[in-house]
């Protein structure tokens, strides 16, 4: 609306009276009604209206970009409380597998079939086990509070964090993705605008160079004469020929021009991470289903069974319980991996902002 708006026309009025200071002159009230309107070249005209439609779309592309982002935030908080919550569920486990080696080991000490030794080493991992099981239990209430943050949710609203992590996607080819998403990212479509939009305002300054003409009339009313005059004013541009915002409005475009190029090389290297990170977890995700996980259950399982039939201590059992936890552990924080590369995958396509599934 600004930039549509006319320039407002001028009118005044002067009043005064007339002396007869010769003869045949007649005094009397002397009035003058003048009227002037300042007209503007298509030129600076048409580029600031196109100036300013820029810069609502510039604005659009931006409340795109918090749109998808909080949308991000969302999700990965949902799914960062889905893991802490899952890390619970394996510290519980592990305490409970700890808990109830310890009661054989008791009974093993009370037949003398153990030393004492060994129960006083599971109490100390039972002491660890519920340790972690409550520093577990703190980080859920943490997520759960950032997901009740990224969500606006009141605090007096209870929350919880239910589901399930997304299936595993087949991706595109890193290049294919690459112009996809240098093409629609609201935030790269934003500063090409920003670019377009310092083009119009340089040719804006550049278009005010030429002197702006102003309509005047008069109507000048004497005792014995009226006198009517309409007439053209323009500018001399002879002092200052507007050198200083033509060059600042070129030094825009140019910080325009390396915004854009800046953003692109930070969204294609932050593609690029994402995309390595989702592949990466991928592999370990594999291999730990295909080897590891089978492989530390197998290696907790003979040593329970020596560990019962006294060919080996619980050093051995701890030990294989504690490497099985380690497995346990690595595979969740490679599932959450993955689906945190989905996400911020999801987020540089824009598919959140766009209703697409991957």
């Amino acid at each position: 609306m600004t930039a549509r708006a006319y320039p407002n026309p001028e009118a005044g009025v002067l009043a005064g009276h007339q002396r007869a200071r010769l003869l045949g002159t007649t005094p009397g009230p002397a009035q003058v009604f003048s009227f002037s309107q300042p007209m503007e070249t298509p030129g600076v005209r048409s580029t600031r209206i196109q100036s300013a439609e820029l810069g609502r779309e510039s604005h659009r592309y931006g409340l795109e970009e918090a749109r998808i982002a909080v949308r991000a935030a969302v999700r990965q908080a949902f799914y960062h409380t889905l893991r802490r919550k899952a890390e619970l569920r394996l510290a519980e486990e592990n305490q409970k597998l700890i808990e109830d080696l310890r009661r054989r080991v008791q009974i093993q000490v009370e037949t003398g079939e153990a030393p004492r030794l060994e129960l006083t080493r599971a109490d100390a991992e039972v002491a660890i086990a519920r340790t972690s099981a409550k520093a577990a239990e703190l980080r859920v209430l943490t997520a759960l509070a950032a997901l009740r943050a990224a969500a606006n949710i009141p605090s007096e609203t209870p929350i919880d964090a239910q589901g399930t992590l997304d299936p595993p996607v087949e991706l595109p080819a890193l290049d294919a993705m690459r112009g996809v998403v240098l093409e629609r990212y609201p935030a790269l479509q934003r500063a090409r605008t920003e670019v377009r939009r310092a083009e119009m305002r340089l040719k804006n300054e550049n278009a005010q160079r030429r002197p702006q003409p102003t309509l005047r009339s008069e109507y000048e009313h004497q005792p014995e004469v009226a006198t009517y005059r309409v007439g053209v004013s323009l500018p001399v541009p002879l002092w200052n020929k507007r050198e200083g915002p033509i060059g600042e409005a070129a030094a825009a475009l140019r910080q325009s021009n390396s915004t854009l190029d800046l953003q692109q090389l930070e969204i294609s290297a932050a593609l690029e991470s994402a995309y390595g990170r989702y592949q990466l977890a991928s592999q370990q995700l594999s291999f730990y289903q295909e080897g590891v996980l089978k492989q530390a259950e197998a290696a907790l399982q003979a040593a329970e069974s020596a560990y019962k039939f006294g060919e080996r201590g619980i050093i051995e059992v701890l030990d294989a319980q504690r490497v099985l936890r380690g497995a346990r552990s690595d595979f969740l924080s490679a599932q959450f991996d993955r689906q945190s590369a989905l996400i911020e995958l999801d987020q540089l396509r824009a598919l959140d902002l766009m209703g697409e599934k991957q």
